[in-house]
Order: C-alpha cells, then sequence, then structure tokens
C-alpha cells in the first residue's frame, strides 16, 4: 500500500477499525501486548480491523528478531495489516528486511496526523 491508498484507508475506516502505534523495542511488550491485543482482537471479532504501525526502533526489531518475525507472519495469517515508517526502515538499515516481511513501507507523518486529527482508535505502545 502506498501513502495515497493509506491515506484513503484511514479516510474510509470505520469505528471498528483500530490502530496500534508500536514504538517500544521491548520484545516482552511486543509479544505480551502490542501482538496479543492484535491477536485477541481479530481472534474474537473485537475489530474489524487492526493495523499495526512499525515506528522507531521497532523496525529494527522486526527486522532482526526471528521470533518476531514468525509472531508478524502469524498476525498477517489472521488478518492484521502492518506498516512501517519507512523514514525509520531507512535510517536503520531495514527495508528490505521489512518488505520481505510484506510490512507496507510509508512516510507516516501525514497518515498518522490524519488518525489523530480524525479522532481515529489508536493505541500507542
Amino acid at each position: 500500500m502506498d501513502l495515497e491508498e493509506t491515506m484513503r484507508s484511514i479516510r474510509e475506516s470505520g469505528d471498528d477499525t483500530l490502530y496500534i502505534l508500536w514504538t517500544n523495542a521491548d520484545p516482552i511488550t511486543a509479544n505480551l501486548m502490542v501482538f496479543m491485543y492484535a491477536e485477541n482482537s481479530m481472534r474474537y471479532h473485537k475489530w474489524d480491523a487492526v493495523t499495526i504501525v512499525v515506528w522507531g526502533a521497532t523496525a529494527r526489531l522486526a527486522a532482526e528478531d526471528p521470533q518476531i518475525q514468525g509472531r508478524i507472519r502469524d498476525l498477517q495469517e489472521l488478518g492484521v495489516r502492518f506498516s512501517a515508517c519507512i523514514t525509520c526502515a531507512e535510517e536503520l538499515g531495514v527495508t528490505d528486511a521489512l518488505r520481505s516481511l510484506d510490512i507496507d513501507l510509508v512516510k507516516w507523518l501525514n497518515p498518522l496526523t490524519e488518525l489523530l486529527k480524525g479522532n481515529k482508535k489508536l493505541i500507542t505502545v
């Protein structure tokens, strides 16, 4: 998904769409909060759609940790969407690794602003 598609998706998202801004690169937090909540949200139909936004140091964690990568793939199979800040990925040298995980890479400044100004559902971890 490119930037325009991401912006359109945010504008068209309803009240049952959740975005999780994942900035904490602690693997325990990833597994026991971010991933657990996303997984159970989809498994038990708490939200129609869940997108995890990978930002900052989490880009490196996702690119380098095989256990985290496995969880990302499991969540994608459940329908959780992943998108990452391309600037962070480029700065950290992990662009190709994130792409190989089928994580969308976009500049998240405008989409995040759209989420906040549009009063969309957003958890920041």
